[in-house]
């Protein structure tokens, strides 16, 4: 009986796409088209492409790892397999930062949505935000969807994919609506200018950067829910690819049709006074619906930008808690965070652990673009250890069990890694050395734990993370000389600061997939892929 109930809470592939989507399209699409639109003008539609290419790159790389390797939190495991504990806990520890910065990030959105409710009855939620600033009064209903999102994981995975698919049907449903009946009643394609000039208002250096501080490349970082659930997917070979293509296609189809949307929707009276820069939106699409007499539209906006962010962030619960049971699980922080409630499956410790650190979080960062600046940072940081890791393992075990091998990872990999080094140069000075201490700040976790195992390979160790904390350093110091248009002194002009970039991307690439060794996580590694199941084909 106990076998075949856990056989029949195995997730679908059906599930596994709305679950992607379920975190992937969350306040990205409400604040995204409106803050890529204010950074790069109607080239913002390019910002979008460039953000679906690198995640979809990164991704690319995950996939054959994902589908090695199904396991809870894998995101947070698969760089100590090749490259020993350090940089498995740095590349965890990155990851985890993001993921729990998620999770108030959306209780943050749908807090500011209620606080522009425009009905009578609701005047009360006005008090919840100031200046653009969640209040005392907003926070404590920011803590209360926390405590929601964490319980709705807290029973049952089955519970979890109920509910996401649920909420995932309404959440593509709303903005679809949103994109036809905005066309129906304003459509002006002059708004995308009938010169270069026009459709790059501000210069081509924007574009980029738009990826980074308008949310985009956070919009997309959710693709990795669906490898996090690896071992409760069921035919993981299979359908951990396809949840993940599927799910990212639809949701990139999705934010490019509302970001010109959004574009073409716009009165030309208003740009003609105010420009994309001056547009000052609480609630970018309902007030656009405002805008344009669709009453009934904003009502519904309102209501989907409470439904939406709540749906991620309920999906994102799951994915965190499985990243914090992940880092107990190698040997990161205390055994009894990440331990599995024998009934319900679920990491109740590390849930309930998230939501204590998740309102801590917002309680110092109140305001959206500030979470969406550091999450979008230190995801990118965490994903730097994929591509190499991917490639050490066709080294390390030529003969491991491959559901999915990429045939084009010689290309990809690096590729992989410079995009992502891009992408985090992008976000500007300061926030990558803001981020980057942040990550530092974990350390005295992992030498606690050194120190209790008796600095076991502490050379080893050092050896196959020199590459990463090296590269952070370089990547450091290249936002603060960088070109002006990244906040940079500007002692490597703009477009010279990319190329410097790609160069140093490509040498510590080489140096990182040079410096894997067979650590005792790579034993680990060999137990957990013995346990994968080939197709038929293979």
């Amino acid at each position: 009986m106990a076998a075949k109930k856990k056989q029949t809470e195995l997730i679908s592939l059906f599930q596994l796409v709305m679950l992607g989507l379920g975190s992937l399209i969350g306040s990205g699409w409400l604040f995204g088209a409106w803050e890529a639109a204010k950074v790069a003008g109607p080239a913002a539609l390019i910002s979008w492409v460039i953000g679906a290419v690198v995640i979809g790159t990164i991704a690319y790389n995950y996939i054959e790892l994902g589908t090695m390797f199904p396991e809870s939190g894998g995101m947070s495991k698969y760089a100590q397999y090749t490259h020993g504990s350090l940089l498995g806990f740095i590349a965890a520890w990155a990851n985890w930062v993001s993921l729990i910065t998620l999770i108030p990030i959306e209780a943050v959105a749908a807090v500011q949505y209620m606080a522009s409710w425009p009905w009578s009855w609701a005047r009360f939620t006005r008090g919840f935000l100031q200046n653009g600033t969640i209040t005392t009064v907003g926070l404590l209903v920011v803590f209360t969807f926390i405590v929601v999102f964490t319980l709705l994981n807290y029973w049952s995975v089955t519970l979890l994919t109920r509910f996401t698919s649920f909420i995932s049907v309404f959440k593509v449903g709303v903005p679809l609506l949103t994109i036809i009946m905005l066309t129906i009643s304003g459509f002006h394609p002059g708004n995308y200018g009938h010169t270069v000039q026009a459709f790059m208002p501000y210069g081509t250096a924007p574009i980029f950067a738009a990826t980074s501080v308008s949310g985009i490349i956070f919009s997309f970082n959710a693709f990795q829910t669906v490898i996090n659930m690896g071992d409760e997917v069921k035919k993981p070979g299979k359908n951990i690819g396809k949840g993940i293509a599927i799910s990212l296609v639809i949701s990139a189809v999705l934010y490019i049709l509302l970001q010109s949307t959004f574009i073409t929707a716009m009165p030309p009276h208003q740009l003609a006074k105010y420009g994309w820069q001056g547009i000052n939106f609480n609630s970018p699409f309902a007030d656009l619906a405002v805008l344009l007499g669709l009453n009934w539209l904003s009502v519904l906006l309102y209501m989907d930008a409470f439904v939406s962010p709540f749906g991620t962030g309920v999906s994102f619960v799951a994915s965190t808690g499985r990243a914090l049971q992940a880092m107990a699980g190698n040997n990161h922080i205390p055994h009894f965070v990440g331990k599995i409630d024998a009934r319900y499956g679920t990491p109740r410790v590390a849930m309930v652990v998230n939501a204590i650190l998740s309102m801590a979080m917002v309680s110092v960062f109140r305001s959206w673009g500030t979470l969406a600046s550091v999450i979008s940072t230190s995801t990118l940081i965490a994903y730097l250890t994929g591509p190499t890791t991917v490639v050490s393992l066709r080294k390390m075990a030529p003969n491991f069990k491959r559901p999915v091998t990429s045939a084009h990872l010689r290309i990809m990999a690096p590729l992989a890694f410079v995009l992502a080094s891009l992408a985090t140069y992008w976000a500007k000075w300061p926030t990558t050395v803001e981020v980057i201490l942040v990550i530092l700040l974990g350390f005295p976790f992992y030498l606690y734990f050194e120190w209790r195992t008796g600095w076991a390979n502490t050379k080893k160790q050092v050896q196959g993370s020199a590459w990463l904390l090296t590269y952070l350093i370089f990547l450091s110091v290249m936002s603060l000389i960088g070109s002006q248009e990244f906040n940079g002194l500007n002692w490597i002009h703009y477009p010279y600061d990319f190329l410097v970039l790609i160069i140093g991307a490509l040498l510590f690439y080489y140096w990182g997939i040079h410096s894997h060794w067979e650590s005792k996580s790579f034993g680990r590694a060999k137990m957990v892929n013995k346990r994968v199941k080939l197709p038929a084909n293979k």
